[in-house]
């Protein structure tokens, strides 16, 4: 088994309409062994910009940590937020940093930019980046989520459309993995603010 798959876990983010939505299941195994089911995989930087790591879970653990300093020195030296394009490059320095011991996570990106436009992006762990238009995925059940987010994406999601979407996709993908799954969190950042939802998944 690879070590990315080791600890299990899917991650989706998709963009709408001055909206942007990341998912994560919330399955932490060895393995197939499950060992908890409320394991956090998203993160949030400011009120305008989340990410997600799916991988070995040590190494989401580790990096959260790390973004977390480097975002606050960030503020504390331009006295102003992140950007999410700047971050989406901070990722990618930090993997590329330890290209030849590598972090075992596949980062997403999604928030919107100053004019409220909604960005997303993934990388791969030695943060080579891949800017989306519609939707990125990562982790074990990528390959699931890439045949329902092309079946459930559309152009200009409305908020709720695209919790919707981006549910069904997760859910749906999840379903046909034996890693990930245990139930999602769904976030949907909004100019405004960020709506964050808990889904029931099956238990299996």
């Amino acid at each position: 088994m690879s070590i990315m798959a080791y600890n299990g876990a899917s991650i989706v983010a998709m963009k709408g309409k001055g909206c942007v939505a990341i998912a994560a299941d919330r399955r932490f195994g060895s393995q197939q062994l499950t060992i908890s089911t409320d394991f956090q995989k998203v993160f949030a930087i400011n009120d305008r910009l989340m990410y997600g790591m799916a991988g070995l879970g040590t190494d989401v653990q580790t990096l959260s940590e790390r973004f977390r300093m480097k975002t606050n020195l960030y503020k504390l030296r331009e006295e102003r937020d992140i950007e999410p394009k700047t971050f989406a490059h901070l990722v990618s320095s930090t993997l590329y940093e330890k290209r030849f011991g590598p972090y075992f996570i596949e980062p997403i990106v999604a928030g919107l930019d100053k004019n409220g436009e909604p960005f997303i992006c993934s990388a791969d762990l030695i943060g080579c980046l891949n800017f989306a238009k519609d939707f990125c995925v990562a982790g074990t059940a990528s390959q699931n989520l890439y045949g329902m987010c092309e079946t459930v994406w559309r152009e200009d999601l409305e908020p709720e459309e695209l919790f919707e979407a981006t549910s069904q996709a997760l859910l749906n993908a999840v379903d046909r993995d034996c890693l990930s799954g245990w139930g999602a969190v769904v976030h949907i950042i909004t100019a405004d603010r960020i709506i964050t939802r808990t889904l029931k998944g099956r238990m299996d």
